[in-house]
């Protein structure tokens, strides 16, 4: 049988040579055995450089439903309509606030040093400044008083020691101290010492008072400069009705460690502020 073996190895050669050929057309020529057309090659898709997302609009325009509009790309912000102009209504009217609420918000808080210089620089002026305006009346007609009263004591004085002087000197055109007496009065029947007496102790009362006045003055002008610091200093101070003292009865343990000592009574001092 070697001819059949023969012719059988030319079969399977040659079946070989085909399948190989088959595989080789397959390589060159590359084709989708499921697609309906033949001979045509799929086309890849392009690369795309950007991101989807980064390619679509950053705003999205208002208007109504259904109807198409251009898609445009802006900036991000939200127009109206033109068809809507804004409408702009003008405020013609002022709220108006309870003056409690005001106070509730600033408290005046004045400055203790700043009441005390003014104060100084005029009496009154610190009182003007801590808002205490009942006391300036107070502080002005003391100051008007003590100033008048200043005035009129140094007056007398002037004229009751040039009268004194007058009655010293023993000369007899210097007479002025007739001037006190009433023109009816015979002056050679009035002892001359007890003129001279009466009109050296009017003299010295005069004076007194007019000193007097004068650290009077002094005094005013000080306590209004303490009264301007105090009254700036105390200015918050609680002064509300919850401040209040009780006073009760109350029994208190004796220092005495013996069995015979009793606990004294007193009374219980308690303050609430």
């Amino acid at each position: 049988m070697p001819i059949n073996s023969e012719r059988a190895d030319i079969l399977s050669a040659s079946r070989l040579r085909a399948l190989l050929g088959v595989m080789a057309v397959a390589l060159v020529f590359s084709f989708n055995i499921f697609s309906q057309t033949s001979g045509v090659r799929p086309s890849r898709p392009s690369h795309r450089t950007t991101s989807p997302v980064a390619e679509l609009p950053d705003s999205i325009p208002l208007g109504p439903t259904g109807v198409e509009l251009p898609a445009m790309v802006v900036e991000d912000s939200i127009s109206a309509l033109p068809s809507e102009p804004p409408v702009i209504i003008p405020v013609d009217s002022v709220m108006i606030t309870d003056a409690r609420t005001l106070e509730t918000k600033y408290r005046f808080n004045p400055d203790p040093t700043r009441a005390v210089w003014m104060s100084a620089l005029f009496p009154g002026l610190g009182q003007l400044y801590n808002r205490r305006y009942w006391k300036l009346p107070i502080v002005v007609g003391a100051f008007m008083g003590l100033g008048y009263a200043t005035s009129w004591n140094n007056m007398m004085l002037r004229d009751y020691t040039t009268a004194y002087s007058d009655i010293m000197d023993n000369d007899p055109t210097t007479d002025s101290y007739k001037d006190f007496f009433a023109p009816g009065v015979n002056i050679d029947d009035i002892d001359p010492t007890y003129l001279t007496n009466l009109l050296r102790s009017r003299k010295n009362f005069y004076r007194r008072n007019r000193d007097l006045c004068i650290i009077c003055m002094v005094g005013v002008y000080l306590i209004a400069m303490v009264d301007a610091y105090v009254d700036a200093q105390l200015a918050h101070f609680d002064i509300s009705p919850g401040l209040s003292v009780d006073v009760a009865p109350a029994i208190m343990p004796t220092s005495s460690r013996s069995l015979s000592s009793r606990p004294a009574v007193g009374l219980q001092w308690a303050f609430n502020f």
